[in-house]
């Protein structure tokens, strides 16, 4: 009920402000909004937050996620004929074309996630996140009127910031530099592609960017740090905090890589979600810009901070064990969101004990109503 209020109230204001100077109108229409990778973890979210508002949603996925046939179902199940599902591969360029043919926007979220996949079998990761992503900017480059794009990338494009000097404190691992501590990393920070994915998204990221540089594309790029939230099925690849949480659930241990003070800004999903509204709305204004995007200093948790936190909300603290670092992890990282405040007047609202609490909530009732879904470790 809390969450269909503020989706209410949020129309309210989006109408009040489609008419700022500049701003598009994010208003119903017969064409559908195409959300490619729309029954992912966020893609779901942003479907449902559209549909909500009374638009057609055309969802292109291809459902090879562990997990999100559920989403897909739940899409269905609670907003009916406003939801389209294509069930196709986002490498495969005449479906595109298709799906894309008379939508009013696009939100790209389609991708391989998990930095240990790319290591794995890093051709597969190249041809989904950087040749798909390819594929997405033809298909849009062939209209001839030519939906804005909000594309997601990673916070992996700036490496793993071997050269800003860390300390610990305590749980956590910070800064020496102070003012970087309090404001975060911006998007001045220096692109440092490592690993297979953070090479494929950085080579997406770059592909938009040039996109709206030399076709003239209403592009944007958003730099995410740690999402979480429900119709999150975490994995111990991707997606920590629900996989945390789910751990917790079954009773089993967790397995850390490194020493489990590494720091991060942690952004509950519906905070994502009108973040991409105001993308849309502002895309004139965003076109050709990247933004990096997360919960930002006043958000920030440590791997251990958060097991103490599930201790809490469980009255038992997880079994924990610990495993050498992964190659690539950082440190430390916590987004400055400045510039996309300052371009939309975005800012997070969710804090993270909230959030968390939101998403463990969801998890014991996704758990009572179908045991399977957070039952089995391999299939979350």
């Amino acid at each position: 009920m809390a969450r269909r209020a503020v989706a209410r109230g949020s129309r309210r204001r989006h109408a009040r402000r489609a008419h700022e100077p500049g701003a598009v109108a994010v208003t119903a229409s017969e064409r559908p909004i195409l959300v490619i990778g729309g029954a992912g973890f966020i893609g779901s979210n942003v479907a449902a937050r559209f549909a909500r508002a009374g638009h057609q949603v055309r969802i292109y996925d291809d459902l090879s996620r562990p997990g999100v046939e559920h989403n897909l179902a739940w899409l269905r199940e609670t907003h009916g004929d406003l939801i389209d599902a294509r069930i196709a591969d986002i490498r495969d360029g005449a479906e595109l074309r298709d799906a894309m043919a008379d939508v009013q926007a696009v939100f790209h979220f389609a991708a391989q996630v998990a930095v240990t996949t790319s290591l794995l079998d890093p051709r597969a990761d190249f041809a989904i996140n950087a040749c798909g992503t390819i594929e997405v900017l033809e298909a849009l480059r062939e209209l001839s009127n030519r939906p804005p794009l909000v594309f997601t990338s990673t916070n992996k494009v700036y490496g793993c910031l071997p050269d800003l000097p860390m300390q610990i404190d305590g749980d956590r691992w910070h800064p020496v530099d102070t003012a970087l501590l309090a404001r975060g990393i911006d998007e001045r920070r220096p692109l440092e592609f490592r690993t297979p994915y953070g090479c494929s998204k950085g080579a997406a990221d770059q592909y938009v960017l040039d996109y709206a540089e030399s076709y003239g594309l209403d592009a944007t790029v958003v730099r995410m740090s740690c999402i979480y939230g429900p119709r999150q099925f975490g994995t111990e690849d991707q997606g920590w905090v629900a996989h945390f949480l789910i751990r917790a659930l079954e009773g089993a241990p967790i397995t850390i890589y490194g020493d489990g003070r590494q720091v991060r800004d942690i952004l509950f999903v519906d905070d994502l979600v009108e973040a991409f509204v105001q993308a849309w709305r502002h895309i004139r204004v965003l076109r050709g810009r990247a933004f990096n995007m997360g919960g930002g200093p006043r958000n920030t948790i440590s791997l251990i901070e958060l097991l103490d936190m599930i201790g809490q909300l469980r009255g038992r603290r997880p079994e924990v064990t610990f495993e050498d670092w992964r190659a690539g992890d950082q440190r430390y990282y916590v987004s400055d969101t400045t510039a996309f405040t300052n371009a939309t007047g975005w800012r997070p609202r969710v804090g993270p004990r909230a959030g968390v609490e939101a998403l463990h909530g969801w998890l014991l009732e996704q758990r009572q109503s179908n045991p399977t879904l957070t039952g089995d470790s391999t299939h979350v």
